[in-house]
């Protein structure tokens, strides 16, 4: 698992997976294009829904969460990295944000 910064989730290969791990109330702010939206206590339950040949980058509000859920993936056999300071970091930098699904 490694800490990612946001210019890294733009440049990153159009294949990967990126994971929203916050809990649905703090999803009114938005999410990244394309995310999927898994609550951190529910990834180990719907860890099927992901594709283990793909990159994983796990997001939450400001890093935590989502390191400990990149962490559990690699354990996994995931390739799974985490959002240095989350979706706090992506909306002060003013990087798009869409609305959740």
């Amino acid at each position: 698992m490694k800490e990612i910064t946001t210019n890294d989730v733009l440049a990153a290969d159009p294949d990967v997976q990126i994971i929203d791990v916050r809990e649905a109330g703090e999803l009114s702010t938005g999410m990244i294009e394309d995310a999927v939206h898994i609550p951190s206590g529910e990834i180990l339950e719907r860890v099927g829904e992901l594709d283990k040949s793909r990159r994983i980058i796990a997001v939450c509000h400001g890093g935590g969460r989502s390191g400990r859920v990149a962490e559990a993936l690699t354990e996994l056999g995931y390739n799974a990295d985490t959002l240095v300071g989350g979706m706090s970091n992506w909306e002060a930098e003013g990087l798009p944000m869409l609305p959740p699904a």
